[in-house]
């Protein structure tokens, strides 16, 4: 990577959806990138953001493996990385007994062992810089028990319960680490899962382009946490409060195969909707007054560099 005034972000998953758009925003932000996929249409996203006026890498790796991962940091030539966005994962639709268990393996092997490695190493650097920017790509799945996607959602509550974990320890090192937790988004996630049979796969969904969006300013302003879209806050805060045996059962509506051609719209939650809607309301509120006045320091001070 040629030499530059501007910060480096990694941001892994990068060849399309939520990944893809968070490498935009970090561009058009300021921010030199490294990005890596396991498709080769990455390089054709590189060539994308080079238009925005970025230096880019692309390097196209399984980040399901150590050595994916350290492939993806030697490209990296020594220089400090800013910012760090892992959000490299993929799903598995079916159930968990049908699956074939290599392919179980790649999805806890990608969204747990990788991205965990990647961020001890690239963690470790900034910790010892006394700067840095980390946001883990969780999701709202995290909070439920994944019903005919059992594997995914387990790997997503432990990357959300991680991500808060290394932020208390992280407390006072100049290191902020932020996890975004979007709901179902408009990706290729669910054709590759194979769940487009299933409910949740023919839904309606969230643009991932406004998930980047929101998970980019949070990190900046250096939140703990952020979900992405009203009715997702609505969700996990529900979650918190209802059983996990009712929750496996709504979920079993929406991603059991064959749920797309059944009839009823899975709303059964509606009433625990309504009932966390005040409760929600408030700590949204809560949240934006807190992260405000970081997230306007840090838009001055991408004014003075540009």
């Amino acid at each position: 990577m040629a030499s530059s005034s501007r910060p480096l972000a990694i941001v892994t998953g990068a060849s399309a959806g939520i990944g893809y758009e968070l490498a935009r925003v970090c561009a058009e932000n300021g921010f030199d990138l490294l990005i890596a996929a396991d498709q080769p249409k990455i390089s054709d996203a590189a060539q994308e953001f080079r238009r925005l006026g970025a230096n880019v890498d692309a390097i196209e790796t399984d980040l399901a493996t150590v050595e994916g991962v350290d492939k993806l940091c030697e490209a990296a030539r020594g220089r400090s990385v800013e910012a760090l966005l892992a959000n490299a994962g993929h799903g598995l639709g079916k159930a968990f007994l049908d699956q074939d268990f290599d392919q179980v393996r790649h999805v806890i092997d990608t969204n747990v062992t990788g991205t965990i490695y990647l961020i001890q190493k690239v963690g470790r650097d900034m910790r010892a810089r006394g700067t840095g920017r980390i946001l883990i790509v969780g999701s709202e799945a995290g909070f439920v028990p994944g019903t005919f996607h059992a594997v995914y959602n387990g790997t997503k509550a432990f990357i959300d319960s991680f991500s808060f974990a290394l932020r208390a320890e992280l407390k006072g090192s100049g290191v902020t680490v932020t996890c975004l937790m979007p709901g179902p988004t408009e990706t290729e996630f669910f054709k590759r899962a194979d769940m487009m049979d299933t409910k949740v796969g023919q839904m309606s969904k969230d643009d991932p382009a406004d998930v980047a969006r929101v998970g980019f300013e949070a990190m900046m302003r250096g939140d703990g946490d952020v979900v992405a879209g009203w009715k997702n806050k609505l969700k996990t805060s529900i979650a918190t409060v209802t059983p996990a045996g009712l929750l496996a059962e709504q979920h079993r509506k929406l991603a059991e195969p064959g749920s797309s051609r059944s009839s009823g719209s899975g709303s059964a939650m509606l009433p625990f909707m309504i009932g966390a809607a005040a409760l929600t309301i408030g700590w949204i509120g809560l949240r934006r007054v807190s992260g405000q006045e970081g997230y306007r320091r840090w838009r001055s001070d991408a004014r003075t560099r540009a």
